[in-house]
Parts: structure tokens; sequence; C-alpha cells
């Protein structure tokens, strides 16, 4: 049995972990390596990628960077978030701020220390992306529209980093940011849908609190049929492997949520939608293994 000591370590430990969603950094984590290997890289032996000191570090700062952000987004948000999800905070609240800002600083002193260590220009690099985050979470996402587009800027940021370290710029590269924009930002703003009660309670500007939630559905709606032009290009114009399966199913699943986004009502019905659209970005992660089955057997050597 665990003393009453360890217990609350323990339960810290899952605090800290649930603050800076730990599930989300492994994700991305795993999505930067999958994409090195599948899209950027594709030419490279397979122990080359994977083992290569310099991606690595890259992905270790970029998890880093990315922790103090969801950090340093609770700090701003702890009273938003008790009453948009009271049960996460309580467990985040076992955490106390002045922990959470040192956690902050370290993780992104780490982080450019780091970069550094591949180039000058990647410690510039994460130290703006660090700035970046900051300026959202304190200022940026208070801006009805413009808050939801530099979220998503921000999502994807840690992607630029490894397409820069590989200098791969093929078009089907563009194709595949541009789906996934797009996806992350219908997700941003359904979460202003799903949040709304939390933005009104602390005078954030987000679109569904100035505009209502017709206004939001449409922009949302407007973002989902323009997912699917680079969905479809991506089936016709380049060859992605059996990914294909992938980018038809996504069709169907956002033709699907188009029409439950109108039926939606309540906060549970926007919960059901974002947890669709994060179920999509989640499966595309593990779906880039289709591009090619064979070529991690292939590229072993």
């Amino acid at each position: 049995m665990l003393s009453r000591k360890n217990k609350l370590l323990l339960l810290k430990g899952l605090s800290l972990f649930s603050i800076i969603r730990g599930y989300n950094v492994l994700m991305i984590t795993l999505a930067q390596y999958l994409a090195s290997i599948y899209i950027l890289a594709p030419d490279l032996p397979l122990r080359k990628v994977v083992f290569d000191p310099n991606l690595f570090v890259l992905v270790l700062a970029s998890a880093l960077v990315i922790s103090g952000g969801y950090i340093i987004n609770s700090f701003y948000d702890s009273e938003k978030d008790l009453i948009n999800r009271p049960r996460k905070s309580m467990l985040d609240r076992l955490v106390n701020q002045r922990t959470k800002l040192s956690a902050y600083f370290v993780f992104n002193f780490l982080a450019v220390l780091l970069a550094s260590y591949v180039s000058f220009r990647a410690a510039l690099f994460f130290s703006a992306y660090i700035f970046g985050i900051w300026l959202y979470s304190h200022k940026l996402k208070k801006i009805p529209f413009v808050g939801n587009i530099v979220s998503a800027v921000l999502i994807i940021a840690p992607f630029f980093a490894i397409f820069v370290y590989y200098k791969n710029f093929d078009t089907v590269i563009f194709v595949h940011a541009i789906f996934l924009f797009l996806l992350i930002l219908a997700r941003e703003m359904i979460k202003d849908m799903e949040n709304i009660t939390g933005d009104l309670a602390q005078n954030y500007k987000t679109i569904p609190v100035l505009y209502g939630p017709v206004y939001s559905k449409l922009g949302i709606s407007f973002l989902i049929l323009l997912t699917l032009i680079p969905a479809a290009l991506l089936i016709n114009k380049f060859n992605v492997g059996y990914m294909y399966i992938y980018f038809n199913a996504c069709i169907f699943l956002l033709l699907l949520f188009l029409i439950l986004l109108w039926k939606s009502e309540t906060k549970k019905d926007y919960i059901w939608l974002h947890n669709i659209l994060k179920f999509i970005i989640v499966a595309g992660v593990f779906s880039i293994l289709l591009i090619d089955v064979d070529l991690v057997l292939n590229r072993i050597f």
C-alpha cells in the first residue's frame, strides 16, 4: 500500500500530466516521427531517421515547448476552466500556480538549450514559438477568429520545424498541411461553441459569444467544405498509397459532421462533434503508415 505522502505525489504527477495534456504531447511526438519517416524523408534509411540525434532533439524541444504552452494556457484559463471543465480543473489544481510557472520556465529553457544543439536558427525558432504561445494565451485567444487561426498555426508549428530541417518542398506536403490546418481550425471553433458558458463569464470575445451559434455554424461549415478540397486532391492527384482509404473515410465523416452540426444545440452535442474531429486527426496520425505498408521493412537497412 502507498503511504499518504506517496499517494499525494502520485496525484500531483497525474495532475501535471493532465495540465500538460501528456496524451496530446505523445501523439504529436509520434506524428512528427511518422511524418519524418513517410512524408518528409521517404528516401532515407529508417534507422537514419529514427536514430538521427538532431531530429530527436527537435522533437524533444517541441514536446517541452508544447507542454509549457499547455501550462501557461492553464494558468491564464484557470477560472474559465472551473466553469467549462470542473472535474479536470479540480485535478489540475493539485499543482499550485507557482509550481506551474516554475515548470513552464524550466521546460522552455531546456527546449531552447536543446534546440541550440541543432543550430542557432532552431534556437531562434523555438524562442519565437514560446513567445507566440505566451502571446496567444495572454492576449490573442480573446480576439474572435484571430485567436482560432493563431491556435491552429501554433499546433502545426512543430511540424514546420521538422519540415525546414529536411528541406523537402514537395507539393504533397503543403496539401497535407492545409488539410490538417483546416481540420484543427474547425475543431478550435467547435471548442468555442462547447465552452461558450465559461467564455461569456470571463468576457472572452469568441465568435459564438459575439455573433451567436448560427454564424459560428456557418463558419465551421465553410471550413469543413474547404477541408474536402485537399482531401479530394490527396486521393486523386497524389500518390498516398493506401492512405486514400483514410481520406475517403474522412470525406464521409465530415459530411456526417455537417449534418450533426446543424442539429446540435447543447454542450453535449458540441462535445460529440469535437470528438469526431479529434478522432479524424488522431486516426490521421496512424494512417500515415498506410502510405506504404512495406516501407518500414524495406528501409530498415
